[in-house]
């Protein structure tokens, strides 16, 4: 399975949707538009063998149309494996809505977004990403019921992001009792690259433990709030990937392990809530395993979001989704243990087993 980042130049228009190096054996490919409310939007049905596909809908002003189907195939190919790995009865899907939020986002197309979810019947579950808040979710809620992280005065489980953070720590302690001995965090230098809602509780999670935190993000009011919340320090210098630290968190957008970066990182984990981490999934996951570099797949540890909002589907308490959340722990320390035995790569050990989950009940469906 080898998944990479393509620039617009490569995502060529005379080639075929179909032909897209990122369209991975998926399902179904929905275009939503909307001229009355400027909606553009595109859902990705990867996997739904396990059950109904599940994923956030993601609100960003991309630069082409071509770069927002490549991230909606990316992003729903991980969520199959997000749900398998972490053992949800859930297939994978995920959708974009192209503009800014802070321009175009009205509840009015919010509802029409729903409406488009709804002729999916129920194929498709959306949830809150980024771009988003619970509050929309509420919106869409009104048109459909194919809708998960609405708030909890509405019934439902809330804002995922706390849960997704937590997941996030979990796998980064396993991570580290896989490679310093000991899951303690406090004292270790760790570089957190994203303070949005989940980067910021991961800040929060790991400065309580007393751990040494140092934050980057391109929106400087953020940092200034954050570090003073938390007393995590602000990155000041010009390249992230050069500094020296223990871990390296990164909760911002996607492929930030890539051919620039990856020979420049001086850290001993890779631990953080970003999706799709490495830029090409094969030669970067190798290159990791070859530097010494212990990497938590990101559709593993990020799991929490998923495991929260599917409360709401399958009717499990606060309690279980604490419980679920915390097992990310023992499947991380699982994996990194196998890849280790069979001198895989971490990445290439956790997707086996998820491919495992689901050819096993798609050969139960053929019975």
């Amino acid at each position: 399975m080898i998944t990479e980042v393509f620039t617009a130049n490569q995502l060529k228009k005379e080639a075929p949707v179909f032909g897209q190096l990122s369209f991975n054996d998926h399902e179904q490919v929905v275009f939503c538009q909307d001229k009355d409310t400027g909606l553009k939007a595109i859902i990705g049905v990867h996997n739904t063998i396990l059950g109904p596909a599940l994923g956030g809908t993601r609100m960003y002003d991309y630069n082409t149309e071509w770069d927002a189907l490549n991230d909606v195939l990316r992003l729903s190919r991980g969520m199959t494996y997000k749900s398998a790995i972490t053992g949800l009865d859930l297939g994978g899907g995920k959708a974009v809505i192209i503009g800014d939020p802070k321009k175009i986002k009205t509840p009015e197309l919010m509802k029409r977004f729903g409406k488009f979810v709804h002729t999916l019947g129920g194929k498709y579950y959306t949830a809150e990403d980024v771009g988003m808040e619970t509050s929309d979710m509420d919106t869409v809620r009104e048109v459909t019921p194919y809708v998960t992280g609405i708030s909890e005065s509405k019934g439902g489980a809330g804002n995922p992001s706390p849960v997704t953070a937590y997941g996030v720590y979990m796998g980064m302690k396993a991570s580290a009792k896989f490679s310093y001995g000991s899951d303690e965090l406090k004292g270790k230098r760790i570089l957190v690259q994203g303070i949005g809602h989940v980067g910021e509780e991961l800040v929060r999670l790991t400065a309580e433990e007393g751990a040494e935190v140092i934050i980057s993000d391109i929106n400087q009011e953020r940092l200034e709030e954050v570090s003073s919340k938390y007393g995590a320090h602000i990155y000041k210098g010009d390249d992230i990937y050069s500094e020296t630290a223990d871990i390296y968190a990164p909760c911002a957008l996607g492929a930030t392990i890539n051919d620039d970066t990856i020979n420049k990182l001086k850290v001993k984990v890779i631990a953080g809530a970003a999706n799709n981490q490495l830029a090409n999934e094969s030669t970067h996951g190798v290159l990791l395993q070859e530097k010494g570099i212990v990497y938590a797949p990101d559709f593993l540890i990020n799991a929490g979001g998923i495991i929260n909002v599917f409360a709401e589907i399958a009717g499990y308490d606060r309690n279980e989704i604490k419980t679920k959340t915390e097992n990310i722990y023992n499947t991380t320390l699982d994996i990194l243990n196998k890849a280790k035995a069979t001198n895989i790569t971490t990445n290439a050990a956790a997707l086996s087993i998820a491919e495992e989950r689901i050819l096993a009940r798609k050969k139960e469906n053929l019975k």
